[in-house]
């Protein structure tokens, strides 16, 4: 499934490289969904560091497998949350003088970073298992639901576009 949403993004990034960017100017502007992402980004970045550092230290007192595995997938994921604010920090500051080429391949790592980091939902998941298995499987089906909701409302877009462009 994470393999169909970063292919799904990769062929956004493409049409946009493709449709928006022909000229030798590029600026991003706040208003645009980059500035969503970042702000999605940052209440992940600061979700997962918070979960880490108490669930760390309650890991040192109560050793459990489940949640030692958890946390290892939360920690993986900080470094590609920061790499991604890096890009898109550059790409703020820079994008008036960067190629149409640099662009579209720190958009494609943006992506690829922004996979990585929401896989540490996963991780979260799996704590969430070690507190009570019912809290765990509440969280994933709530979490399951929301992504069959986001993709049934996006299929739902791209036909209503489709309708009207005919």
């Amino acid at each position: 499934m994470w393999w169909a949403i970063l292919n799904y993004c990769s062929t956004c990034v493409d049409n946009v490289a493709q449709n928006e960017i022909s000229g030798s100017d590029i600026i991003i502007q706040m208003e645009a969904p980059a500035e969503k992402r970042w702000t999605i980004m940052a209440a992940l970045l600061g979700a997962n560091m918070v979960f880490a550092l108490f669930q760390g230290l309650a890991q040192q007192e109560n050793y459990v497998l489940g949640r030692q595995i958890g946390l290892i997938i939360v920690v993986t994921a900080l470094p590609f949350q920061a790499v991604y604010f890096l890009i898109q920090a550059f790409m703020l500051e820079y994008s008036d003088k960067m190629g149409a080429h640099a662009m579209v391949i720190l958009q494609r790592l943006s992506v690829v970073c922004q996979m990585i980091s929401y896989l540490s939902v996963c991780g979260l998941a799996m704590i969430f298992f070690t507190f009570h298995w019912l809290i765990g499987l509440s969280f994933t089906l709530s979490g399951l639901a929301a992504l069959v909701m986001v993709r049934l409302a996006m299929t739902q877009a791209d036909r209503l576009a489709k309708s009207n462009a005919q």
